[in-house]
Order: structure tokens, then sequence, then C-alpha cells
């Protein structure tokens, strides 16, 4: 996937970010889905249409990550998820934004409507990730129950392990860079997101206050093949799940709505 291929890309998916969409299609968030080149792009993780519980646990709990399709059956938080029906509920509930860098260092509280209508922009390609304010994670998990409770998790555990989510919504062009934690699984419900990912023990070289779209564009072109990333667009309806220690970073395409189910 060459420099310049990515950048027609981003044009393209920053103009689409202000076009009116069907609000039906899109809930309201106003994608481009006329931008197919990274939709259809390169996915080298394995990807299933079906799955069952021992195969998940003998082939990728452990060792790799796997895209699942048909696991899905959130039509109903997905309809909540619409902007009209977040602003309505939530629009005037603080909400925690970290800074879209490695290590979150700094956080703010605003009003989620401030957010949404506000802060909430299209990465620039100038920026660094401290300058970047993203909503994920930091989530108040009493406020946002009604919410919450309507979201279906995927159905595979792993022994030991306990459920914990985060939700979040970000603007076109943003991400977050390179890094690592537990287990768990992300499921996109509007919008599209581009995963990176690398095995606990190839540390990809990254500098973890530049943003993901930077390193898309200035570092990826130039690694050889085997220093390339494990790598896939996400769509609405499909779950990556990721195993312990796995390095990854994420690339919104669009403006994305999307929830990842944690396994502590």
């Amino acid at each position: 996937m060459e420099r310049c291929a990515w950048r027609v890309v981003l044009a393209s998916t920053l103009i689409g970010a202000v076009l009116p969409k069907v609000v039906e299609a899109d809930g309201g968030w106003h994608m481009d889905h006329s931008m197919q080149m990274v939709g259809k792009g390169l996915c080298n993780v394995e990807v299933r249409d079906s799955l069952t519980y021992s195969e998940f646990v003998h082939r990728y709990a452990y060792s790799k990550p796997v895209v699942i399709r048909g696991l899905s059956r959130n039509e109903k938080f997905r309809a909540l998820c619409s902007k009209q029906r977040l602003l309505q509920e939530f629009g005037d509930r603080l909400v925690r934004l970290s800074t879209a860098n490695t290590y979150s260092y700094q956080k703010v509280d605003v009003l989620f409507k401030d957010y949404i209508q506000h802060i909430m922009k299209p990465q620039s390609l100038d920026s660094l990730g401290s300058d970047t304010l993203y909503f994920f994670g930091d989530n108040n998990f009493t406020e946002w129950d009604s919410l919450f409770r309507t979201y279906i998790p995927p159905p595979f555990q792993l022994p030991g392990t306990k459920e914990a989510y985060s939700f979040g919504i970000a603007g076109a062009g943003t991400g977050v860079p390179f890094h690592w934690h537990g287990p768990g699984y992300s499921e996109i419900i509007y919008g599209r997101k581009h995963w990176l990912l690398y095995p606990p023990d190839k540390t990809p070289e990254f500098h973890p206050n530049r943003t993901t779209l930077s390193w898309i564009l200035d570092t990826y072109p130039y690694l050889s093949e085997e220093d390339k990333p494990l790598e896939c667009t996400i769509h609405p309806g499909e779950i990556l799940y990721f195993p312990n220690h796995w390095w990854h970073a994420t690339l919104n395409i669009d403006t994305s709505v999307f929830i990842s189910t944690f396994l502590g």
C-alpha cells in the first residue's frame, strides 16, 4: 500500500466527513461510503464467517488475532448509538477525553455534546497525539448503564476473566498509536477502523506521541515485507479479537462509533 494511495484515501475521507448522508444508513455520523480503497484493501488477519468456542480457544485465544463475522447481534445497540439518540440521552453529561497518544497522558472532562459538536474533528496531518482529544475508555458506567445494558458482547470468554466495556466515538483519521494490554474484542458500530498488529515479541518502531496517521504515511511505506504488521479494516458488525500483549494501533477511516470488550 503506497504512500500516495493513503493520501488519496485521507483526502476523500476528510471531505466525506462533512457531506450530508442518509441518517438511516450511518446513524447520522455522515460517513462517505464511496471510499472503497481501504474498505476493500489489505487484510492479512484471518477472517472467519463461523467459529466454534473450541476453535476459538485452540486456534486464536492465546496465539493470534482473528476477525469474526456473523457473530454480532447488536441491532438495538446500533440504533441507540445514532448521533441523534446519543445527543438526546447523554448530551448534557460529562465525558472524559484522553489524548490520542500511546500513554494517554492528559485527561479532560467536557460535556458530551461539546465533544461531538465542537471538539471531534478529522485528524490534522500536522497534529501530534497530545494535540488530539479522543473519547474512548473513560466511561462513567453508572450514567451510561442504560446504553451498555443493551450491548450483547461476543460469546467467547477466556477462562478466569471478566468483561469490561470501553465505548468510543472518534473523527476520521484519528486513532491510537501502538500500545498493548490484555486480550479483548473490538466491534465497529458505525464507520470503519483499520487495525495494525504485531505479536508481543516484535516491538514496532514508533514514536509514542506521533499519530497513527503519521506512522502510516511516514513509516509504513519504508518497512520491509518482514517488518510490516498484520492489518485489517473492520466494518460495522465485524468483531476483531486481539490476544494478550499484542501490539496494536488503530486508524478510524470514517467518523467511527465502536466498543471494546476487554477480558481481564
